[in-house]
């Protein structure tokens, strides 16, 4: 008698530990996973639940929750939404929520952990809960600057501050507006949903850090030379063959510089001159030279392949190592080269900044109902990709790219501007995709800009250089 009751108190004490140990990994362990899933519908009533907190840009909101007469009690609304679109996302019903809105839904809602003493403090009082403010990193004059400049062309800019990883602006065209998803009209979300699923012109991916990412190009030749010369085995007076037409190795492809011909004239030419006249085949030889695993410990370094969320999820840029022929197309932004916008300003931001790439952000700070500070915005080094030294020899490069070179239209009088372009080809009979990048003033570097346009038939100097320009522009209050 006494064996069958020390096997049903054993039985019963495992079958208790196995339910407290469930119910602990659930209540503790999952709890973010769990709060963060959208089909989560009791998640989902508790964001409405309470009043949720503001989006903040210069401390003006460009989404918060204002009182309405159905059961949600409140209603989100977005000012200039298209303009802000990108960094916003959008909070529905049943759609799931998008942007910064999905990113630090918890903290809006007031749900995140270290938000559950002030939760108690309200039901304790009597209060109205409320969700936390968060302030965005974003200038309004810049963001707006970006969103004008880049005009009807669909495309993406994005401005760092090259010193601390601060988003100035994060502008994605086609957008959209927030609002028709924001609707207590399920019929209606889902409609709008739909429609914005079905535009071509893909308003709800946001180009800057996802999608289907771009070719970048002759961006990508300031990762190729900047590796050469920080790995100690080129300097930028070191010369290359001069060829006006190259065979890639062990093909019968020919690869042909931009402007046809060879770079610059004369039987060969140099690494510095190769980048500032954006020439391919001396970039082709260089990639080869240094090999595909040289370029991509450095594509790595600068951010490629790599996790980030800022805090949304960035898609992370792609350089895969090939054949000898592969490298050499991937060396001037080609093969299976693949960008966002905000990589590609973060390269030019590491440059500018010494050689130190800081974690981009947009979160400057969130804030508790009562004004108390949660999180605030801590500057954080993400890599060091290249040396001082690098850096050094790197911006005067660039300086040359402008002052003297393929991306003249990026001047500005009295700054030197430090810059590339880049035109990539996406097959034959395709328009092209269009880009800049830079930093400004070289000196002291205040802004990195990444541009980026689809469907060009033009070049880069003459479409995203200008773009560009009108950012930095506003930056320095020129």
């Amino acid at each position: 008698m006494n064996r069958q009751l020390k096997r049903v108190t054993i039985a019963v004490m495992l079958m208790f530990l196995a339910l407290f140990t469930s119910t602990t990994i659930i209540t503790v362990f999952q709890v973010d996973s769990l709060n963060a899933d959208t089909r989560n519908v009791r998640t989902l009533n508790d964001s409405y639940s309470a009043e949720r907190g503001p989006i903040l840009v210069d401390g003006q909101a460009i989404a918060e929750s204002k009182p309405v007469a159905d059961k949600y009690k409140f209603q989100r609304v977005y000012s200039n939404p298209q303009l802000y679109s990108a960094a916003t996302g959008y909070f529905t019903l049943n759609q799931g929520n998008t942007g910064v809105e999905g990113a630090l839904n918890n903290y809006l809602s007031g749900t995140a952990n270290d938000q559950f003493l002030n939760k108690v403090n309200s039901i304790l009082t009597g209060q109205t809960p409320k969700g936390a403010s968060v302030s965005l990193t974003i200038d309004p004059k810049i963001q707006q600057a970006a969103w004008d400049a880049l005009g009807t062309n669909s495309g993406s800019v994005v401005a760092l501050d090259p010193r601390t990883g601060a988003i100035l602006a994060m502008v994605s065209k086609a957008a959209y507006d927030p609002n028709v998803l924001a609707s207590h009209n399920s019929t209606d979300v889902i409609s709008a949903y739909k429609a914005l699923l079905a535009d071509p012109t893909k308003p709800l991916i946001n180009r800057a850090i996802a999608g289907d990412l771009y070719y970048p190009g002759s961006v990508f030749k300031l990762i190729t030379t900047s590796a050469a010369i920080d790995s100690g085995k080129y300097k930028p007076e070191d010369t290359f063959p001069n060829p006006s037409t190259f065979t890639l190795t062990g093909t019968s492809t020919n690869i042909n510089n931009a402007e046809g011909g060879s770079c610059g004239g004369g039987a060969t030419v140099s690494i510095a001159d190769a980048l500032r006249l954006s020439c391919n085949i001396p970039m082709a030889q260089l990639g080869a030279a240094l090999g595909g695993d040289e370029l991509k410990k450095y594509a790595t370094a600068f951010g490629f392949g790599q996790k980030l969320s800022i805090p949304m999820a960035v898609t992370p840029s792609i350089y895969n190592v090939g054949d000898t022929a592969q490298v050499q197309l991937s060396s001037f932004g080609q093969y299976e080269d693949r960008v966002t916008p905000l990589q590609v300003a973060m390269t030019s931001a590491a440059i500018a900044n010494g050689g130190s790439l800081m974690q981009p952000t947009l979160i400057k700070e969130i804030t508790a109902p009562d004004l108390t500070p949660i999180q605030r915005f801590q500057q954080k080094v993400f890599s060091q990709p290249i040396t001082p030294a690098t850096s050094a020899t790197m911006t005067q490069l660039m300086i040359n790219n402008v002052s003297n070179g393929a991306a003249s239209n990026a001047r500005i009088s009295g700054v030197d501007v430090a810059g590339k372009t880049g035109t990539a080809q996406n097959g034959d009979g395709k328009p092209y995709t269009l880009w800049f990048t830079g930093f400004a003033p070289a000196d002291n570097p205040k802004v990195a800009v990444a541009v980026v346009v689809e469907n060009g038939t033009s070049f880069g100097n003459a479409v995203a250089a200008p773009i560009a320009k009108k950012v930095i522009e506003a930056v320095l209050g020129k």
